[in-house]
Parts: structure tokens; sequence; C-alpha cells
């Protein structure tokens, strides 16, 4: 069964950085468009970005220019970087095939002072 599995969060304060991990354990990552997800509390999950199977990214408006979304088909690992970070990012954020339902493990990200 696929799973992605994402890693790397914690406790940072405004402005500051962060780089997730997202690794999966299926063979056809590389053949894969795929993306990162993020619901805050209260609220539901939300579109972050997402990189397809030739490198193409592409951001919601809220992290444009702040995150930046990364992958290595040899490691089937996807990353996410991010920068100038705001309290509003504060979320548990997962990775999951572009479209994809079935939910992993997510990272918390909490942005406080």
């Amino acid at each position: 069964q696929e799973q992605f599995v994402a890693s790397g969060g914690g406790l940072v304060q405004p402005g500051g950085s962060l780089r997730l991990t997202c690794v999966a354990t299926t063979s056809f990552f590389s053949h894969y468009h795929m993306a990162w997800y993020r619901q805050s509390s209260g609220k539901q999950r939300e579109f972050v970005g997402s990189i397809s199977t030739v490198n193409n990214a592409y951001y919601s408006e809220s992290v444009k220019g702040r995150f930046t979304i990364s992958r290595s088909n040899a490691n089937n690992t996807l990353y996410l970087h991010l920068n100038t970070l705001k309290p509003e990012d504060t979320a548990v954020y997962y990775c999951n095939r572009f479209g994809g339902t079935d939910w992993g493990q997510g990272t918390q990200v909490t942005v406080s002072s």
C-alpha cells in the first residue's frame, strides 16, 4: 500500500524557515504529480502547492514567493521549503498525490513568538 509520510515540522518564530520532507513508499513516485496540503485547527484541509512530473511547480496565493517545492525521484522524496513564516502558516502539513484522498501522517508546523 502506498504511503506518504511527512516530517520536519516544529516550532519556529515569525520570519523563520523550515524544510519539510515527505517520503513515499511507492515505486511510482516519479510518475506522480505530488502536492502539499495543510490543515489548521478548525478549518478544512487546503492546497499549498504541487510539483509535476517534469518539475513544474504551482502554489497557492497565500504562500507564493515564500514556499518552494522540490522533489528527488531517486529518493522517492518530496520537499517543502518554508521561508518568511507567518503565524497563519501554523497547521498540520501533509503530502499526497495531487488529488489523492488517502491521507498519511502529517507534520505540525507552529509559527509563534
